[in-house]
């Protein structure tokens, strides 16, 4: 995903938003990814859910300061909400989307 059309998504979403950064390399990532899926399907249509890879567009790695991944934003009017690194249960990250203003 292009840096643009990263901040596009971001900007204009009408829901909160949830990017998952993270990389091929990473184990953590790949035992998260199942969940974050899930979490997209659950939430259709309530929030949204991006995942960019870190080492494909490490500038927006450094612009939200990624050191650890998996790393979690969320994101609600363009702003940042709310950041977590670390492997996070499903039922967290909902509440995280919940209290960015997720329907549910």
């Amino acid at each position: 995903m292009e840096e643009a059309t990263f901040d596009e998504i971001i900007s204009a979403a009408k829901v909160p938003v949830l990017v998952d950064f993270w990389a091929a390399w990473c184990g953590p990532c790949r035992m998260a990814a199942p969940e974050v899926e899930e979490l997209a399907r659950e939430l259709a249509g309530r929030a949204l859910v991006l995942k960019v890879d870190t080492e494909a567009h490490p500038q927006l790695a450094a612009r939200y300061r990624i050191q650890s991944i998996p790393n979690f934003v969320v994101f609600r009017g363009g702003q940042v909400v709310q950041q977590r690194a670390g492997v996070a249960p499903r039922a967290e990250m909902r509440r995280w989307l919940e209290y960015a203003g997720a329907t549910t």
